[in-house]
């Protein structure tokens, strides 16, 4: 299983249907991870530790979707390096921001956002997407996909040689 991990108002889930936003949508309405209510986040721990680039949220096309507000609003993309200890608890977590964006529904559905440079050069294994609000749907919100960018540290070394 995917370790991606849900958590809302306390609980904390893996939950079966959470891989649709880690997996290409092929811009397919309803095909998406859905989340209770305009606000939440979501949690995705990585395959390995990289040094996050860009971040990309992808909603469903508006060529192919008549009604698009559940998609999410306003995002924040923290990250922190988790390593195999998994019993931290959240408020323990070293987290930095990452990102801080607002979803456009005007503009492509894949959009990317860079990380900001106060990150600098953290190395991450864990990420979490922090969505506000949503485009007006009061029921649930739909993250279609989410990607992270970077690299994994050794090939910065070996660039560098």
């Amino acid at each position: 299983m995917v370790g991606l991990l849900f958590r809302k108002i306390g609980l904390s889930m893996v939950y079966r249907d959470s891989e649709k936003m880690l997996k290409p949508s092929f811009g397919e309405p309803d095909q998406c991870f859905p989340l209770k209510g305009d606000s939440g986040f979501v949690e995705i721990r990585l395959r390995t530790t990289i040094i996050p680039e860009a971040i990309t949220l992808e909603h469903v096309d508006k060529a192919v979707a008549y009604d698009r507000s559940s998609a999410p609003k306003n995002c924040r993309v923290y990250g922190w390096r988790q390593g195999y200890d998994t019993d931290i608890a959240v408020e323990t977590r070293n987290m930095f921001l990452l990102a801080e964006f607002s979803y456009d529904l005007e503009k492509n559905n894949a959009q990317t956002f860079n990380v900001l440079d106060l990150a600098g050069s953290g190395l991450v294994d864990t990420i979490r997407l922090d969505f506000t609000s949503n485009h007006g749907n009061t029921n649930h919100t739909c993250i279609y996909r989410l990607r992270v960018h970077g690299h994994e540290p050794t090939s910065v070394l070996t660039t560098q040689s």
